[in-house]
């Protein structure tokens, strides 16, 4: 007769309290002018397709009371335009120390802490994509380390979300890359305010408002828009831009969210000043600009954590060319099958190019595409 089978079990090796296992799959269907938002038309334009947005696995956890650490990578492939991912490749690796609240310290590889839209976690905006002014302007993940904390929590618990502080040095160029590009670091800070959070008409409600700085100096070959584009083509179209010679950027933004029970307003306004430098007497392949962009979303529950509609409006000055300026209004409906745990998600963006208005031979000026997406977190 069979022995019954014992099943199988995993052991930690380390003394951890807690060890999580989670993921997440994300796939697309993007439809039309796909990507013209984020200035990919004309000589950048891409084809309709399905595309495997993001396909990650994380392990979290906390160790002997004092400290959390996640680590999370991504089966998913790169667009094949703004990044050249083609394999599995690592997004959060880090350690925080938690044990002072009001000081905590956090190193390895994740977002600097720099944009509020780029900061809400994948899984949980409001619209399928990030707008293009977060895309080109704030940092996405780099290597480094920071302090942060909420100085409220020991002596005003009830109060403990009123300030949150992040200051952080990175190396700036990027994830995933073992060499800094030069002896500069990369110095972010962020502040958070929550002055609101009880109820407005019986509705659970709060204010938050937030405000970001960066300053970083860079050698050539550095891509400063991480995660999408910023560099005018010939044609008014958008691609990474990656320095052609060394510069100092210096960034800020703020931010401000507003949500009275089933609604919620968004805005954030951003903007970095791009300037060259002369390297051993050679003078810089470029001329400086200042960037500069913002987003208003607004959102509500048709349908109380069930069925969301979504509007939202997002404007991106490159400065680069004169009238090189982007804008789009989206639609949405966002459909919670099970929280955002099981989420369907569709967008419609209309992207309007001020270059393309201002010299019509290059082709059309105005573009169309839908987005729709499947979300499954485990």
């Amino acid at each position: 007769e069979e022995k019954a089978k014992t099943p199988i079990y995993v052991q930690q090796r380390g003394p951890e309290l807690k060890l999580v296992l989670g993921g997440f799959v994300q796939v697309n269907f993007e439809d039309g002018d796909v990507s013209a938002f984020e200035g990919r038309f004309g000589q950048t334009a891409i084809k309709d397709r399905f595309r495997l947005r993001r396909a990650r696995i994380n392990l979290t956890g906390d160790f002997a009371e004092q400290f959390d650490f996640k680590m999370e990578g991504d089966f998913g492939q790169s667009d094949g335009t703004s990044g050249n991912r083609t394999a599995f490749s690592a997004t959060d690796i880090w350690v925080n120390w938690h044990q002072l609240p009001a000081l905590q310290i956090k190193v390895g590889q994740y977002k600097a802490p720099f944009g509020l839209e780029q900061l809400t976690p994948d899984t949980q905006l409001l619209t399928i994509e990030r707008t293009l002014p977060t895309g080109a302007i704030t940092p996405d993940r780099q290597i480094g380390a920071e302090v942060w904390g909420k100085p409220f929590t020991s002596f005003w618990p009830e109060q403990k979300d009123l300030l949150t502080y992040y200051a952080g040095i990175f190396n700036g160029n990027g994830r995933n890359i073992t060499v800094n590009d030069n002896n500069n670091f990369m110095f972010v800070g962020r502040l958070e305010l929550q002055p609101f959070k009880g109820k407005i008409a019986g509705q659970p409600s709060f204010l938050k408002f937030g405000g970001d700085v960066l300053n970083s100096r860079d050698e050539a070959g550095v891509n400063i828009s991480q995660s999408s584009n910023l560099l005018v083509n010939d044609d008014g179209s958008l691609s990474p831009f990656v320095l052609p010679s060394a510069d100092e950027r210096t960034a800020w933004s703020v931010d401000a969210w507003f949500e009275v029970g089933r609604f919620d307003l968004i805005g954030e306004y951003l903007q970095e000043h791009v300037e060259g430098r002369t390297v051993n007497g050679e003078p810089p392949e470029f001329s400086n600009f200042t960037t500069n962009g913002f987003y208003v979303t607004g959102a509500y529950f048709l349908v109380p954590k069930k069925l969301q509609a979504v509007v939202q409006w997002q404007y991106l000055n490159p400065g680069q060319k004169g009238n090189d300026g982007l804008y789009s209004i989206l639609g949405g409906l966002n459909y919670y099958i099970h929280g955002d745990d099981l989420k369907l998600m569709v967008n419609y963006i209309h992207t309007w190019s001020d270059f393309r208005q201002a010299n019509p031979e290059f082709g059309e000026d105005q573009f169309d595409e839908v987005i729709g997406r499947f979300q499954l977190m485990f």
